[in-house]
């Protein structure tokens, strides 16, 4: 069962790499635009916040070393993302993305930190530090419920990259299985909700982006449908003139 549990975390840790990384497709569109258009950045706040209190449990609690490497990679690569918001935003997005990322993953994670080193010792740290957790990572697998809205509202999937959406299913698949194995419930229930979401993102994606390809399929109809009209009247009047022309000879 060790043998297997190791496995599936390690197999969790590839998951979670490519997790991270899935935003990059959406990063290298805001710097070439040089603009963050639509997309929040509440959802890379929230995961650098996450990512950070994991890696704190990861080393405070014995034999989760799988748990704290992934998320120490998470917290490189969130702070880089949340960077480029800082860069690229408009002016009010860059304030509110500022304010987030001071008060929550500076001023929350230092305030654990601290209060959980200086008030607690032993089993009671690890539960603190695990409920912080568990609460932090049901708001990350929540924090696209935002681009949910934007796609119901106006029905396009632009700004809920498939990616994103996929590996955050396939996140919570596995971390709810590693838990299941090792019997750690503060895993178990946050990624079991992500689970949950990640196939809600999934439906949204099939349900719209097959909306957007029979417009664009109608769209196509309508345009040669019109060239056709277009041209119509043109081979009409033409053969109008040479009948015209053959009763006048």
């Amino acid at each position: 069962m060790t043998s297997l549990s190791f496995l599936v975390g390690v197999v969790g840790n590839i998951i979670s790499v490519l997790l991270f990384l899935s935003p990059l497709g959406t990063f290298c569109r805001i710097v070439r635009h040089r603009s963050t258009e639509e997309f929040e950045s509440f959802p890379y706040i929230c995961t650098l916040l996450n990512s950070a209190l994991w890696t704190y449990y990861g080393v405070t609690k014995p034999g989760s070393l799988l748990v704290a490497t992934v998320n120490g990679f998470g917290i490189v690569v969130e702070l880089i993302y949340v960077a480029l918001f800082l860069i690229f935003a408009p002016p009010r997005i860059r304030a509110k993305t500022g304010i987030l990322f001071g008060v929550f993953d500076v001023g929350f994670v230092a305030a654990t930190v601290l209060g959980t080193q200086l008030i607690l010792d032993g089993e009671m740290r690890i539960d603190v530090i695990g409920f912080l957790c568990v609460g932090l990572n049901i708001l990350m697998y929540g924090s696209p419920l935002a681009a949910m809205r934007t796609v119901v509202t106006s029905k396009s999937v632009e700004f809920m990259p498939f990616l994103l959406s996929f590996f955050v299913f396939l996140n919570g698949a596995i971390w709810t299985l590693y838990a299941v194995l090792v019997k750690d419930y503060f895993l178990g229930v946050p990624n079991g909700i992500g689970f949950v979401l990640g196939i809600a993102q999934l439906l949204l994606y099939a349900i719209y982006s097959r909306e957007h390809n029979n417009k664009s399929s109608k769209t196509s109809s309508d345009e040669l449908e019109n060239g056709w009209q277009i041209r119509e009247p043109f081979v009409s009047s033409s053969t109008s003139t040479n009948m015209d022309e053959k009763n006048h000879v």
